[in-house]
C-alpha cells in the first residue's frame, strides 16, 4: 500500500488550484470519497431480445443433433469417459463419441434450470438462471497495463490487486477467478495463491482453478476448509470455466477439471471458445450449431457424472479478421450468435453464460469503449446469467487493464440501472408532481423532485459532464486519468473482509504442504 500512496501522491502533481480542490471535493460528495455500497445481483425487469424465431430455433437444434450423430465429439485421452458414454448408449469409435438423437438432452433433464452460488459471506450470495445477472471481471490475461501506463507481465500482487478492486466495485458480484495470471509463482503452485487470494481478499463468490485435474481438487479442499465438507457436498461454492477445444473437442485438462467438479456437484460453465471463421463456420447460423452441438455433449457429461450437478449454457464468440486473423470485437455478428445462443439456453433449462466488455483495444480508448459497450449492451439484452469479462478485459483477453476495470465496473452501474425497467409505482408515475408543476413551469424546485433527484439518475463517478471551462479548470483529465486517479484511491483505501482466523490458518498450512510436496515448475 505504500507504493500505492507514493504513485497517489505523485499522480496529484503537487499543490492544487481552489477550483481543482472544489471539483475533487463535489466529486467526493457525489461518490462518497470511495466504493458505493454493494448491490445485489441483477433481477431484471426488463424483457429479451431474441433474434430467431421457432422455425430457425428447431432449424439449429435440427442441425446440431445431426453434428452429434453424423460428425461426433472427441473426448480426449480419457477412457473413463468414453466408458461412461458407451455404457450411456453413445457410439464410441476411438476418441469420437457419435450421439444418439435426444440422450444430450434426456440426461440435461437433471441439471437445475437455477441454483444459488454460495459466498463465504452469505450477504454476498448471488443467483444463477432466471432472471438473475451475475457481473464478473477479465478472466486470463497473462499481461496487466498498470497505474504507471506500462504493458507487463502480471504478478501475484496484480492478481490480489484486482480481486480488492472486484470486491470494492458495487456492481461486480463475484471476484471471478484468473483475474490475471501471476508468473512470478510456479505454474504448478500458482493456483494455491489465486484461490486463497480470492477467499482472504474479498468474501464475494469465486471460482476455482481448471488447469489440471489436481489443482481442481485443491480447489475444493480449500473450500472445504472454508464452508465445510457436507456444506460444499450440497451446496454450490465455486463455479468453474470448461472450454470446449472448438471445433467439437474436448481435450483431458478440461475433461479432467469437469469430472472433479462434477462430482462435488460444483457449477461447470461449459463454454465454447469460438473465434467464428477459424474454429467455427463464417455464418452466424453455423457457428450456432456447433455451439449447440458442442455445449450438449458437454454439460450433459456433468450430468453422467452426477445427475443434478449445476451447469451452464456457456459460450465465447468473437469474429476474425480475415485479412490478418487477428479476433475482433463489438461487431454485429458476435452479437447475433449472443442472442441465439441465449434463446437456445432458455429451451434447454439452463442458465446461460456469454458476453462481458470485451475489445480489441491496446488501450482504454474510444475503440475499447465502443466494442466494450456494443458486446455489453447485447449481454443484458441477451438475458444472459453469469457474464464473465465484466470488466478489465483489454487487447483481445491479453491484458487485464486497471484503467479499464474502473471504467468498465462504472458501465456495470449503468447496465444495473437499466435492467430495474421502468417503475410503475405512485412516484414512478409522478402524477404529484406533474400538477404541481402544471404548464409552462419547470421541476427542479417542485416536492417530487427535491424527494428523489439523489436515486433518480444514475450518478457516474468517473464521467465528466461539466462545461468546458469547468472541465479545462480541473485539469483537462481525460476518463482514463480520472479512472487512474479513482483506481489508486480504492486501492489505498481498501480494507480486508473478516476471515475466521482458523479458517486463514488452515488454508495456509495446506498451502504449504502442497507446495512443499512438489518441486517448482515453470511450464
Amino acid at each position: 500500500m505504500d507504493d500505492v500512496n507514493q504513485q497517489t501522491e505523485a499522480a496529484g502533481g503537487g499543490r492544487r488550484s481552489r477550483g481543482e480542490r472544489g471539483a475533487a471535493g463535489r466529486r467526493a460528495s457525489r461518490t462518497g470519497g470511495g466504493p458505493g455500497p454493494s448491490l445485489p445481483y441483477v433481477t431484471r425487469r426488463i424483457g429479451v431480445y431474441e433474434v430467431l424465431d421457432e422455425e430457425g430455433l428447431q432449424l439449429i437444434e435440427r442441425n446440431a443433433d445431426t453434428i452429434l450423430e453424423e460428425i461426433g465429439i472427441e473426448f480426449r485421452d480419457d477412457d473413463e469417459v468414453l466408458a461412461l458414454w458407451a455404457k450411456a448408449g453413445a457410439d464410441v469409435k476411438g476418441q469420437r463419441v457419435h450421439f444418439p438423437k435426444g440422450l444430450c438432452r434426456e440426461l440435461l433433464k437433471t441439471a437445475p434450470k437455477e441454483f444459488t452460488w454460495h459466498a463465504r459471506n452469505p450477504a454476498r450470495n448471488v443467483h444463477i438462471g432466471g432472471n438473475a445477472t451475475v457481473f464478473a471481471p477479465v478472466y486470463g490475461p497473462p499481461f496487466v497495463r498498470d497505474l504507471e501506463g506500462t504493458r507487463r507481465y502480471a504478478t501475484i500482487e496484480d492478481f490480489r490487486n484486482f480481486v480488492k478492486l472486484a470486491y470494492m466495485a458495487p456492481s461486480m458480484h463475484s471476484s471471478g477467478g484468473t483475474v490475471c495470471e501471476p508468473v512470478d509463482i510456479p505454474v504448478n503452485k500458482r493456483h494455491l495463491d489465486m484461490v486463497y487470494s480470492h477467499i482472504r481478499y474479498s468474501d464475494k463468490p469465486f471460482m476455482g482453478s481448471v488447469t489440471a485435474p489436481e489443482r481442481a481438487e485443491d480447489t475444493i479442499t480449500m473450500c472445504k476448509l472454508v464452508f465445510g465438507d457436507e456444506f460444499v457436498d450440497n451446496n454450490c461454492v465455486t463455479l468453474n470455466l470448461i472450454n470446449a477445444n472448438s471445433p467439437m473437442v474436448f481435450d483431458e485438462t478440461m475433461v479432467g477439471a469437469l469430472k472433479v467438479y462434477a462430482r462435488h456437484n460444483q457449477a461447470s460453465v461449459v463454454s465454447p471458445f469460438i473465434l467464428s471463421g477459424a474454429m467455427s463456420p463464417v455464418t452466424v447460423a453455423g457457428t450456432l450449431t456447433q455451439i449447440l452441438a458442442e455445449v450438449l455433449a458437454g454439460a450433459s457429461l456433468t450430468q453422467l457424472i452426477r445427475p443434478g450437478s449445476p451447469v451452464l449454457f456457456g459460450t465465447f464468440a468473437a469474429s476474425i479478421s480475415m485479412q490478418s486473423g487477428a479476433p475482433t470485437f463489438g461487431t454485429p455478428e458476435p452479437s447475433l450468435v449472443s442472442y441465439g445462443a441465449a434463446q437456445l439456453a432458455r429451451r434447454l433449462g439452463l442458465p446461460f453464460r456469454t458476453g462481458g466488455s470485451l475489445c480489441g483495444s491496446k488501450v482504454p480508448d474510444a475503440q475499447a469503449a465502443h466494442e466494450s459497450s456494443n458486446t455489453l449492451n447485447t449481454t443484458l439484452l441477451a438475458g444472459t446469467n453469469f457474464v464473465l469479462h465484466a470488466a478489465g478485459w483489454l487487447e483481445g483477453g491479453l491484458v487485464s487493464s486497471y484503467e479499464k476495470f474502473m471504467i468498465d465496473q462504472d458501465q456495470l452501474g449503468m447496465m444495473q440501472k437499466l435492467a430495474k425497467g421502468v417503475d410503475l409505482s405512485d412516484t414512478g408515475q409522478a402524477l404529484d408532481a406533474i400538477r404541481e408543476v402544471g404548464p409552462g413551469s419547470h421541476y427542479l424546485g417542485c416536492a417530487h423532485t427535491q424527494a428523489n433527484f439523489q436515486t433518480a439518475f444514475y450518478r457516474s463517478p468517473l464521467a465528466d459532464n461539466n462545461s468546458f471551462e469547468q472541465w479545462e479548470i480541473e485539469g483537462e483529465k481525460r476518463i482514463e486519468e480520472r479512472a487512474n486517479a479513482l483506481c489508486r484511491s480504492w486501492l489505498e483505501s481498501y480494507e480486508a473482509p473478516a476471515l475466521d482466523p482458523a479458517i486463514d490458518e488452515a488454508l495456509l498450512a495446506f498451502i504449504k504442504e502442497r507446495k512443499d510436496s512438489m518441486p517448482d515448475a515453470f511450464t
